[in-house]
């Protein structure tokens, strides 16, 4: 299959600790959408992004280098990077 570019949000709430815990990610059909849907859970979550990547869904391939669309709060590597 050819790449294609996924939008995604990923929420993250408190683990054991320090740690962080993600929840499943959520596609989105567009990038606007990701942004908007992760802006709503920015005040209800302890961390999230949405980005934007290209993929090879059906081998998981997913390009090292997202679009970050928006960032809020307490975020894992690499998303925590300015």
């Amino acid at each position: 299959m050819a790449r294609e570019t996924v939008h995604l949000v990923q929420a993250y709430t408190a683990g054991r600790g320090q740690a962080l815990k993600s929840e499943p990610a959520v596609a989105c059909a567009t990038a606007e959408d990701a942004r908007r849907k992760a802006e709503r859970l920015s005040t209800l979550r302890l961390g999230v992004v949405a980005y934007s990547a290209s993929a090879d869904t059906e081998m998981g391939d997913y390009d090292e280098s997202p679009v970050i669309l928006f960032r809020s709060g307490r975020l894992p590597p690499p998303f925590d990077e300015l």
